[in-house]
């Protein structure tokens, strides 16, 4: 009875991840200033290290808080991408410097909301 026990409590500490189980990264930190620039990025489970496809991205910010200016915003719209895991997003990019780009999305089979920023630098 004690080994079921066991069972049934390491069984479900495998199965069950956390939102800090998951981390946003670029594809490249480095993106091009101007209208329309296309941004890539990564959903990885860190626990097995694999990119996890089928995220609903539901939130997305884009501002120069790394400059200094978080009330300076961009708009950000969904873009295609043919990568599993990779989620594409475009943007305009007014001014060349550092970019915050947040977001938020829901895993499949994940109660919580997995969280991320990460910094781009806009080149001229």
């Amino acid at each position: 009875m004690l080994l079921a026990g066991v069972l049934i409590v390491g069984s479900a500490t495998v199965t069950l991840a956390a939102s800090q189980d998951y981390e946003f990264q670029p594809v490249s930190t480095d993106v091009k200033r101007g209208q329309g620039s296309l941004v890539s990025v990564r959903l990885i489970d860190k626990r097995s290290g694999k990119a996890v496809p089928d995220a609903v991205i539901f939130t997305t910010r884009m501002d120069m808080a790394p400059e200094g200016m978080e009330t300076m915003t961009t708009p950000v719209e969904a873009a295609t991408s043919t990568q599993p895991g990779v989620y594409a997003f475009k943007t305009d990019f007014a001014m060349a410097g550092d970019w915050r780009f947040k977001l938020a999305a829901k895993v499949q089979g994940e109660p919580d909301t997995v969280q991320g920023e990460i910094v781009l630098k806009a080149a001229p």
